[in-house]
C-alpha cells in the first residue's frame, strides 16, 4: 500500500479517533522517519548492520545444536549455550526452571517398502513416538476401511480386530502431490478446476466415511495402538513440493511415522488395489522413564535509573524436530540474541531494565512464557513494552498493537528517530488481530500488559517451513535478520529512554483477521507445569 508521511500530532489524533468507535476493520497506520544525529542510534546501526554476528550464532544453534523439542537434551543444550553466549558478552543470564517434561531423544529411523517392490520411503518418526524393537518390525500395510462396503461404528470395531501386526494408513491420501501453484501455472483453467473438484469430492467422501464409522481423528491413533498394530503411518502434507508438517505421535506402544505425500499415496494405492504392500520400519528413539526440568533462559541488563521498569525482547527457543527449527523459531531467537549483543555494545547502561526471554514449551501451548508471566508479577507491573517475534525469516512488516490505544503514537515516535532503511515497510496495525496470531506475547497481553507481536512477511513460511521437514538453516535470509535485529535494538533503546510509560488503561477489542469482527481480549489460562499434566488436559 502507498504510505504518506504524517506529523506525530496528526498520527496521535488518528489513533485517538480510531478509539472513539468500535472499528469494523483494522487500520494500518503509516510510520515516519528522519535521518538521526543520535549517537546511540548511530552506534546501534553500525553494530547491527556492519558488525552482525547473526550468521555465526545461527549456524551453531541450527546446525550444531539442531532442533529443540521441549524436554529434549538439545533443548537444554540450547538453554546452556544461550547462557554461555550472554555471559561471554558480559550480560547476566540464567536458566529459570518452570516445570518438568518427558525427555525424548530422536535416533535413526527409516521405513522401507519390501513388497511388491523394493523402495526406501521418505519417512520421519514423529516426536515422542515409541521405538521399534531392535532390528525393526515388518508388516503388511492396510488402509482404513474407507473403501468398499460401508461400515458403521460396530463394523469399525470389528475391523479393529483384524489389524494386529499390521501398519495402518490413517490419513487422507492426496490424489496429487503437485502444489496448486504448479497446476495453475501449467494446466488449463478447466483442468485445474476439475482437479480441485475431484480432490474436494474425495476429501468430503473420506470424512463422511469416518463420521459414519464413528471415528474421531484425535483418538484414532490410540485406538489403533490398543488394537495391536505394528505401526501407524500418517501424512500431513504442507501443500508444497516435498514438504510435510511433522508433529507428535499419539501412540504409547506402536511407532508412528509421517510418510511423504508421494510415498504415502503410493502405499495407499497399493493397498487399495489389493497389491499387499509390506514395509519394514526401524525407529531408534529413546523416551526417558522420568520427567526432567525444563527452563526458560532469561538475560538481564539492569536499568541505571528505572530498574523496576522493563523493556523485554522475547522469542521461543523450542521447536518441532522434523527439520532444524530454523524459521520457527531459531530466527526469532537469533534476532533477540543479536539485538541484546548490539545493545550491550552501543547502549550498555539503559535507563530501564532490558530483559530477553527465550521461552520453551511454546509448541505445546505457550507454556514457558505463560509460566514466566505468572511467576513474575513485578515484570508485568513495570512493563514498558514487550517485543515478540515468531514467524519466520521474512522482513518485519507489521507491529500488531492488540488494542492498546497508546501504542501507535509511542511506536511512531520511537521509529521516527531511526534511519528510514531500518523501518521501511513496517506498518502499525491497530487494533490488531490478537487471536488470529496467538503467540508468546499473548501470555502478557492477556494480562493487560503491553506485549506486541512483530509480524514477518510470509516468505512461503506457512507452506514450506512452518513446522515442516524443510525448516532448515538454508532457508534463512541473513540480510533480513540483520536488519530486524537492528530495528528491534533501536526500538528497545527508544522505549528505554522514553520519558513516559506506554499506557495500558485505554484499550479496545482486537479484530478477527477472517471476519473483521470484534473479538475479546485473550484470556490467560493456568499453564501446565509437567508433561503428565499436559497429557491429562489434552485428553
Amino acid at each position: 500500500m502507498t504510505r504518506h508521511p504524517l506529523s506525530l500530532a496528526r498520527l496521535a489524533a488518528l489513533a485517538a479517533s480510531l478509539a472513539c468507535a468500535a472499528p469494523a476493520v483494522a487500520q494500518e497506520i503509516p510510520t515516519i522517519g528522519v535521518p538521526t544525529n543520535d549517537p546511540v542510534i548511530k552506534r546501534i546501526y553500525q553494530e547491527g548492520m556492519q558488525n552482525s554476528q547473526a550468521y555465526k550464532l545461527a549456524q551453531v544453534l541450527m546446525d550444531s545444536i539442531g532442533p529443540r523439542l521441549t524436554g529434549s537434551p538439545a533443548n537444554r543444550s540450547a538453554n546452556d549455550w544461550l547462557v554461555k553466549t550472554y555471559t561471554s558478552w558480559g550480560i547476566p543470564a540464567k536458566n529459570e526452571k518452570y516445570g518438568t517434561w518427558r525427555d525424548w531423544t530422536r535416533g535413526q529411523s527409516r521405513v522401507e517398502l519390501t513388497q511388491p517392490r523394493v523402495r526406501t520411503l521418505e519417512a520421519t518418526q514423529l516426536a515422542w513416538s515409541p521405538a521399534t524393537p531392535a532390528g525393526g518390525v515388518t508388516g503388511e500395510v492396510v488402509n482404513l476401511p474407507v473403501y468398499g462396503a460401508a461400515l458403521d461404528s460396530a463394523g469399525f470395531s470389528r475391523w479393529l480386530g483384524s489389524v494386529r501386526g499390521k501398519f495402518v494408513l490413517m490419513s487422507f491420501p492426496q490424489p496429487t502431490c503437485r502444489p496448486d501453484a504448479s497446476w495453475q501455472t501449467w494446466a488449463t483453467p478447466e483442468i485445474y478446476q476439475a482437479m480441485q473438484a475431484n480432490r474436494d469430492t474425495a476429501v468430503q467422501q473420506w470424512r463422511a466415511r469416518l463420521t459414519a464409522m464413528g471415528v474421531n481423528a484425535r483418538s484414532l491413533a490410540s485406538q489403533l495402538d490398543a488394537a495391536g498394530v505394528a505401526g501407524v503411518l500418517t501424512n500431513t502434507w504442507s501443500r508444497g513440493w516435498g514438504v510435510d508438517k511433522i508433529f507428535s505421535a499419539r501412540t504409547e506402544r506402536a511407532p508412528s511415522f509421517d510418510v511423504s505425500c508421494e510415498d504415502y499415496s503410493l502405499l495407499a494405492r497399493l493397498a487399495q488395489n489389493d497389491q499387499h504392500p509390506v514395509v519394514r520400519a526401524v525407529a531408534e528413539s529413546r523416551l526417558a522413564p522420568q520427567e526432567a526440568p525444563v527452563y526458560n533462559t532469561i538475560a538481564t541488563v539492569r536499568g541505571s535509573e528505572k530498574p523496576d521498569e522493563y523493556v523485554m525482547l522475547s522469542a521461543h527457543l523450542d521447536s518441532w524436530d522434523g527439520g532444524s527449527g530454523a524459521t520457527d523459531n531459531g530466527t526469532g531467537t537469533i534476532i533477540m540474541l543479536e539485538a541484546m549483543r548490539i545493545l550491550r555494545a552501543a547502549y550498555p547502561q539503559p535507563k530501564r531494565t532490558i530483559l530477553a526471554g527465550h521461552w520453551s514449551g511454546e509448541e505445546e501451548g505457550d507454556i514457558g512464557s505463560s509460566a514466566y508471566a505468572a511467576d513474575h508479577p513485578e515484570v508485568l507491573k513495570g512493563l514498558q513494552v514487550l517485543l515478540n517475534q515468531d514467524n519466520g525469516t521474512g522482513n518485519i512488516d507489521r507491529v500488531v498493537t492488540v488494542g492498546f490505544l497508546d501504542a501507535p503514537e509511542h511506536f511512531a515516535k520511537w521509529m521516527s528517530q531511526m534511519p528510514e532503511d531500518v523501518w521501511r515497510g513496517v506498518t502499525l496495525e491497530f487494533p490488531g488481530y490478537a487471536h488470529d496470531e496467538s503467540t508468546d506475547s499473548d501470555a502478557f497481553a492477556c494480562r493487560n500488559a503491553p506485549g506486541f507481536f512483530l509480524n514477518s512477511a510470509d516468505w512461503d513460511y506457512n507452506d514450506y517451513t512452518w513446522h515442516t521437514n524443510r525448516d532448515t538453516f538454508d532457508k534463512i535470509s541473513f540480510d533480513v535478520i540483520r536488519r530486524s535485529a537492528t530495528y528491534i535494538a533501536m526500538l528497545a533503546y527508544e522505549a528505554s529512554e522514553d520519558s513516559t510509560m506506554l499506557g495500558r488503561e485505554r484499550r479496545v477489542p482486537a479484530l478477527s483477521a477472517s471476519t473483521g469482527r470484534e473479538i475479546p481480549a485473550p484470556r490467560c489460562g493456568t499453564p501446565p507445569r509437567s508433561y503428565k499434566e499436559s497429557l491429562t488436559r489434552r485428553r
